[in-house]
C-alpha cells in the first residue's frame, strides 16, 4: 500500500477476508471504519477485543490495536485494557453467541461495571463458525442444521437484558441500513460508559429465516426526536419483535463509569503512564507476611 493510499484510509488492512460472500459482516467492517475515520480516530488510538466466531475474525481485517481472547471471553481483557490506559479507544467485537452465551455472566456484570467501553454484537442468530446450530438469540422452533426438528429454546432479548441489568447506552442497528448504523456506532464510542449496539446481520450460509429481505421487511428506524432517557419507553421499544423490530438508540443515560468510583485512580496517573521498580513489590509482599 502506498502513503497515499494509507492516508486515505489508516484502518486499511491488507489482510485476506474468510467470511462468505454477502456476510452482514462485511457491511459492519465497512461501517466501523467510517464511524473511526469520522471521529478523527487513528488506529494507535483504537484498541479492538473479540473472543472466537465470524465476528471476532472483524479486528483481523482491520488497521487497529487488536487483541484475540477465548469464546465468550472477550469482555473481561477489553474492560483491564481501558482500566489501565483510559486514553485508548476500546472497542469489543463479538457475535451473538460469543456475548449472549459462552459470554453471558461476563455481559451481565461488565453492564453493572459500567466500563467506558463500545460493545458491538454482531446478531445473526445462529452459531455460523460451528455451522449452523441454534444461538441464544435464534427463533422458538426454527428448523436449524442441528436443530432439525426446531429449536426448543425461547429466545435471549438481549435489549431487555441490558436494559435490566441497568446498562447506560443500549441500541440495535442492522446492517441493512449503513449511514444509521455508523451513527450508531460514533453515538456508543463518544458515550462515557459501558455502550451496547446489537446489530442485526444475516448469515448467508446458515440461517435461511433471517435473511437480508427478511431484516428489511420488518426493521424501522426510531424517531430522532425519541426520548432515551425514558426506561418504561425503552422496555416498550425492546419488547416489540415479529412483523416490526426497532432500530435505533433505546436508552442512554450517564451516569458514573467504573473508573469513576476508584478512588485510587482518581487524580492520579493513569496505570499505563506510572513507573513501577522490582523493589516496589517489596511493600506489596511485606503486606502479606
Amino acid at each position: 500500500m502506498t502513503n497515499v493510499e494509507q492516508s486515505k484510509d489508516p484502518f486499511h488492512s491488507t489482510d485476506e477476508i474468510a467470511w462468505c460472500p454477502g456476510c452482514g459482516n462485511f457491511a459492519i467492517l465497512e461501517s466501523i471504519k467510517q464511524a473511526l475515520t469520522e471521529l478523527k480516530k487513528q488506529p494507535e488510538e483504537v484498541l479492538m477485543v473479540s473472543g472466537i466466531g465470524q465476528a471476532a475474525k472483524l479486528p483481523h481485517y482491520i488497521r487497529v490495536n487488536v487483541f484475540n481472547g477465548l469464546h465468550g471471553r472477550a469482555l473481561p481483557p477489553a474492560v483491564a485494557v481501558k482500566i489501565v490506559n483510559p486514553e485508548l479507544t476500546v472497542i469489543v467485537h463479538s457475535g451473538d453467541g460469543d456475548t449472549y452465551g459462552e459470554g453471558g455472566n461476563h455481559f451481565l456484570h461488565n453492564i453493572r461495571r459500567n466500563v467506558d467501553i463500545a460493545h458491538f454484537v454482531h446478531d445473526n442468530q445462529i452459531y455460523a463458525l460451528t455451522k449452523g446450530q441454534a444461538s441464544p438469540t435464534t427463533a422458538l422452533g426454527q428448523v436449524t442444521g442441528i436443530q432439525t426438528k426446531g429449536n426448543l429454546d425461547q429466545p435471549l432479548n438481549p435489549l431487555m437484558v441490558a436494559l435490566a441489568a441497568g446498562a447506560s447506552f443500549v441500541a440495535r442497528g442492522f446492517t441493512g441500513h449503513p449511514e444509521h448504523l455508523v451513527n450508531l456506532m460514533k453515538e456508543a464510542i463518544k458515550h462515557p460508559g459501558y455502550a451496547l449496539v446489537d446489530i442485526l446481520q444475516p448469515c448467508v450460509s446458515f440461517n435461511k429465516v433471517n435473511t437480508h429481505s427478511w431484516y428489511a421487511e420488518r426493521v424501522y428506524e426510531l424517531p430522532k426526536e425519541c426520548e432515551t432517557s425514558h426506561m418504561s419507553q425503552a422496555i416498550e421499544k425492546a419488547e416489540e419483535w415479529g412483523e416490526k423490530i426497532p432500530i435505533g438508540i433505546f436508552y442512554r443515560v450517564e451516569k458514573p463509569t467504573f473508573s469513576d468510583r476508584l478512588s485510587w485512580m482518581v487524580d492520579r496517573p493513569p496505570l499505563v503512564d506510572r513507573v513501577w521498580e522490582p523493589r516496589d513489590a517489596q511493600r506489596f509482599m511485606k503486606e502479606l507476611e
